[in-house]
């Protein structure tokens, strides 16, 4: 992981075994969205758009949805001139959190990142990936 000193990053669950570290100028915010099906929508109506939804955590078994009816979708912004202003991705399961990343607690972890990620570290023995925000992006844009 590149990073200074230290930076801050939201984990985002994403499914088993599968958390995401991005920086926290790229959350735009985390929506509990009201959800009659056990798995994330395709498209989210956030503040009057219609957002895709990307979901790495397909078929991990991991749960989106929680009793009440309702899962989170992290809202991120999209690249600058793009056309996809905003895109939501599904958290499922536990472990949404905000952390102060210290470089001398992060060990690399290249070698198990996974086919969407730029990179992976572990963290405290826990395995995170740092997402290929772009890309996705794009591909989510190809879709539309």
């Amino acid at each position: 992981m590149s990073i200074n000193e230290r930076q801050w990053c939201i984990f985002l669950p994403c499914g088993k075994g599968e958390t995401w570290a991005v920086s926290q100028n790229a959350v735009a915010e985390i929506v509990a969205a009201d959800a009659m099906s056990s798995e994330p929508p395709e498209q989210l109506m956030w503040r009057g758009k219609s957002l895709p939804v990307f979901d790495p955590g397909l078929g991990t078994g991991a749960r989106w949805r929680e009793e009440s009816g309702s899962g989170l979708v992290a809202v991120l912004l999209g690249l600058e001139g793009a056309e996809l202003e905003y895109w939501g991705v599904a958290l499922r399961g536990e472990g949404l959190t905000i952390k102060d990343i210290r470089r001398e607690a992060v060990v690399d972890a290249q070698d198990e990142a996974h086919e969407h990620a730029v990179t992976a570290f572990r963290l405290h023995e826990r395995l995170v990936q740092v997402p290929d925000l772009a890309m996705m992006q794009h591909q989510l844009q190809s879709t539309q």
